[in-house]
C-alpha cells in the first residue's frame, strides 16, 4: 500500500530542482523528498544543509522516497547550487509593503507553473529555512520571487508544506494537459465529465424502464423518474459511473418485471433471472 508503481515520471518542457538552504530538520528533509516524488520531481539541492540525507527521521519520513535522499545534491554555497540554472526563483512568506515592495515582487504559484512552461532549460526553486526563509542576499541572487497565497494573519508556512504547496500546482497543470497523453500520467481518474449523446439515450431509456416497472399510480412513476435523473444528471456523472448505473437498473427492471408477470422481462436488453 502506498508503494511507488513502475511507471516513469511525468514529462515537463522543464527540468526542476528544488534547493533547500540551511534545512535543519531531519523530519522536513523526509518530507520534502516524499511530497517531491508525489507529485513527480526527483532533484533536489541542498546548500549547508544542518541535518544529514542519512538521518534516520529523514529515512523515516521520506518513505518510499528515499532515492531522492540517495541522489542528492550538496552544496557548500549559494552561488554554486544554481550556476547551471537558467531560471532561479526565491520562495518567501514575508510579503513586506512600502519601500520593499519593489524587491519583494512576488508571483503566485499557477503564475509560476505558467512561467516554467515557457523554459526548456534547468529552473531553480528555492527555499530557506527553518524559521529564518532565505536570507536577503540570497533573494537578491533569484531572478524573481514567489510566495503562497496563504493568510496575512499567519502567512508563514512549514517547509515541507510550502513545497507541498508549490509542487501541487506544478504538477496539477501538467496532469490536466497531459493526461493519459504521457506514459508517467495515466488517465486513471477522468478530467471530462460529459456523457456521449448515445449513453445519454441509454441511461434516459433506463430510467424510463425502471420507473414504468415500479408499483404504483403513474404520478408515482413519474416521480421516481424525474427525481432519478436530475439528482443523477446533476451530479455530472463519468461516463464509467453511468454505465455501471445503466447495468443496474437494468438488472432492478427485470426483476421487478419478473416478479410482476411482466412478460417484457424476457425481452430487449434484459439479464438472467436467478
Amino acid at each position: 500500500m502506498g508503494d511507488r508503481k513502475n511507471i516513469p515520471l511525468p514529462n515537463s518542457p522543464y527540468e526542476l530542482i528544488i534547493i533547500c538552504v540551511n534545512t535543519s530538520h531531519p523530519g522536513n528533509l523526509g518530507a520534502i523528498c516524499r511530497t517531491m516524488l508525489n507529485y513527480g520531481f526527483d532533484r533536489l539541492r541542498l546548500v549547508n544543509p544542518e541535518c544529514s540525507p542519512n538521518d534516520v527521521e529523514a529515512r523515516n519520513r521520506a518513505k518510499h522516497a528515499g532515492s531522492i535522499l540517495d541522489s542528492v545534491e550538496i552544496f557548500d554555497n549559494f552561488d554554486e547550487s544554481i550556476e547551471d540554472c537558467s531560471l532561479v526563483v526565491g520562495t518567501s512568506g514575508k510579503r513586506e509593503v512600502g519601500s520593499k515592495t519593489s524587491f519583494r515582487h512576488f508571483c503566485f504559484p499557477w503564475e509560476l507553473s505558467e512561467r516554467f512552461n515557457q523554459h526548456n532549460n534547468r529552473v531553480a526553486l528555492v527555499f530557506g529555512g527553518e524559521g529564518t526563509g532565505l536570507s536577503t542576499e540570497n533573494l537578491t541572487k533569484c531572478d524573481f520571487l514567489a510566495t503562497l497565497p496563504t493568510w496575512e494573519g499567519y502567512p508563514i508556512a512549514n517547509l515541507s508544506h510550502s513545497i507541498n504547496g508549490f509542487l501541487y500546482q506544478l504538477h496539477s497543470d501538467r496532469v490536466k494537459s497531459q493526461q493519459g497523453n504521457d506514459s508517467g500520467l495515466p488517465a486513471i481518474v477522468p478530467l471530462e465529465r460529459s456523457l456521449s449523446p448515445n449513453l445519454r439515450d441509454k441511461f434516459l431509456e433506463a430510467v424510463e424502464q425502471f420507473s414504468s416497472s415500479v408499483p404504483g399510480n403513474q404520478e408515482r412513476k413519474d416521480s421516481i423518474k424525474n427525481s432519478l435523473t436530475r439528482m443523477v444528471m446533476m451530479s455530472s456523472p463519468t461516463k464509467d459511473e453511468v454505465t455501471r448505473l445503466i447495468g443496474g437498473l437494468i438488472d432492478a427492471t427485470t426483476s421487478l418485471q419478473y416478479l410482476a408477470d411482466d412478460e417484457n422481462w424476457k425481452k430487449n436488453r434484459r439479464r438472467r433471472v436467478e
